[in-house]
């Protein structure tokens, strides 16, 4: 049997600004939206769920899909793969969004990460896959 990463969430009360900075700096598309509680993001073959904390935390109403209450308080983490574009390419992309890249980090077997926030201080990076030994020779 074999298993991949479908889906990470993380957290932001401000919905909106995240779904924007999802949407217009790093080019997700937005698949599902419920006010007050969720939007979830379409990221090349997995999915980037923004639940809003307090929504969350609350069961379903009733009737609808009975999905186990949850929630995280914080600045939570995730890591995108960096496409054909390349480090450099987002690097150009990110600074022309105005957003600020925290750390740059070269890895000590050469791979490249950059770090920086979203909107609701969760941090992000973005690497090439070779960080963890994907599409290497």
């Amino acid at each position: 049997m074999t298993l991949g990463l479908l889906e990470t969430c993380l957290y932001a009360a401000d919905l909106d600004a995240a779904e924007r900075f999802y949407v217009r700096v790093l080019g997700l598309e937005t698949a599902l939206r419920e006010e007050g509680r969720h939007v979830f993001l379409r990221a090349e073959g997995s999915m980037l769920l923004v639940f809003d904390p307090a929504g969350s935390e609350t069961p379903p109403p009733e009737g609808a899909i009975p999905v186990p209450p949850h929630g995280a308080r914080g600045p939570g983490h995730a890591c995108f793969a960096a496409g054909a574009e390349g480090i450099e390419g987002w690097r150009r992309r990110l600074q022309a969004a105005g957003v600020g890249i925290e750390r740059e980090v070269t890895w000590p077997h050469g791979p490249v990460s950059l770090y920086f926030r979203d909107p609701a201080g969760n941090s992000l990076e973005i690497a090439e896959r070779a960080l963890w030994g994907f599409d290497t020779p």
